[in-house]
């Protein structure tokens, strides 16, 4: 049996999860809206949604079910999609390897330097504690005027990495053309807008939000 969600999802199962993960979205729907300067829709059919390079916050090996999300770290449905999916990796913990790529949209100014500042993170192995920090602080710095560096090499500091070599990260282009390989990849299997999600390479259509839990359900069980 799988862990419960946290005490307020206690004893409700997937079903609450489900609702749940309905109302965040059409919450952040409503709030956020914006999406990148493509007119092509999800297709899995151009590539994997996984690089060999890709980030994971969770990685049991390839015989698991795997789900890709293209995020932007000052998006805001992104934000509130977060504690939701944060739950999920905890229910299907052991079941599932769960990637975050780099979708940093135009209209975010500060988007491109938060997803910088992950990937120097990520170049010391730290990504996904630079991924948490960057929602949690969310409210503190998206939106703000750019750059917000500053912010984000505090968060650097907070989690304890060598800032001599995050500096040069941050510094180096290859960092960010990393940032950018991403959002090309993205580009490509038809992202255009964040979140957006894959489980094993089948792009989900989140317009009725059920669709995600559902897929990692069935892939789960499958």
């Amino acid at each position: 049996m799988k862990k419960a969600l946290l005490p307020t999802f206690a004893a409700l199962g997937i079903l609450a999860l489900v609702a749940a993960f309905v109302f965040v979205y059409v919450t952040a729907k409503n709030a956020d809206t914006e999406t990148a300067s493509t007119t092509t829709s999800g297709s899995s059919e151009l590539a994997s949604a996984v690089a060999s390079d890709s980030n994971y916050v969770d990685n049991v090996g390839s015989d698991a079910v795997t789900i890709v999300e293209f995020l932007d770290f000052e998006c805001g449905a992104c934000g509130q999609f977060y504690p939701y999916v944060e739950a999920m990796r905890e229910v299907y913990d052991g079941d599932i390897n769960y990637v975050v790529r780099y979708f940093p949209l135009p209209s975010h100014l500060n988007s491109m330097d938060a997803a910088i500042a992950a990937e120097a993170a990520a170049q010391q192995g730290e990504f996904e504690a630079m991924y948490h920090r960057l929602f949690e602080t969310q409210g503190d710095w998206a939106g703000g005027t750019p750059p917000q560096t500053d912010a984000f090499r505090a968060l650097a500091e907070e989690i304890g990495l060598d800032m001599d070599a995050y500096d040069s990260a941050v510094a180096d282009p290859a960092t960010q053309a990393r940032v950018e390989a991403d959002f090309d990849a993205g580009v490509e299997l038809g992202v255009n807008s964040t979140p957006t999600f894959f489980v094993n390479d089948e792009y989900i259509e989140t317009s009725r939000l059920e669709n995600l839990p559902e897929a990692v359900d069935a892939a789960v069980k499958g």
